[in-house]
């Protein structure tokens, strides 16, 4: 295969990878609201979340640092992409923080 090409895999694994890390999360806090103990949640979460991201970057990277640049460039990105879809509206925040301050 040619380097781009592998480059470009790189890259949609990070992607692929930032959404399981990030979602994920996202799944853990909201489940993490109702849970009986959500202490040992959060962090079995933790810990499954950095094993499946740290070997999944170790198999990515191979030993070369442009597929980890690649996969970490994904990685970012789809962090970005999941804090627009689930976040909250920056003004829908700031409005929030008001009527706590107001209290």
């Amino acid at each position: 295969m040619t380097k781009a090409i592998i480059i470009s895999l790189a890259f949609i694994a990070g992607l692929a990878l930032g959404a399981v890390f990030f979602g994920g999360l996202w799944w853990t806090v909201k489940k993490g609201l109702t849970a009986k103990k959500p202490a040992l949640l959060f962090l079995g979460s933790l810990l499954l979340r950095l094993a499946v991201i740290l070997c999944g970057f170790y198999f990515v990277g191979g030993g070369q640092w442009q597929r980890l640049v690649a996969c970490l460039i994904g990685f970012i990105l789809a962090r970005l992409a999941l804090t627009r879809h689930f976040g909250l509206p920056a003004k829908q925040v700031a409005s929030n923080d008001e009527k706590d301050l107001k209290k």
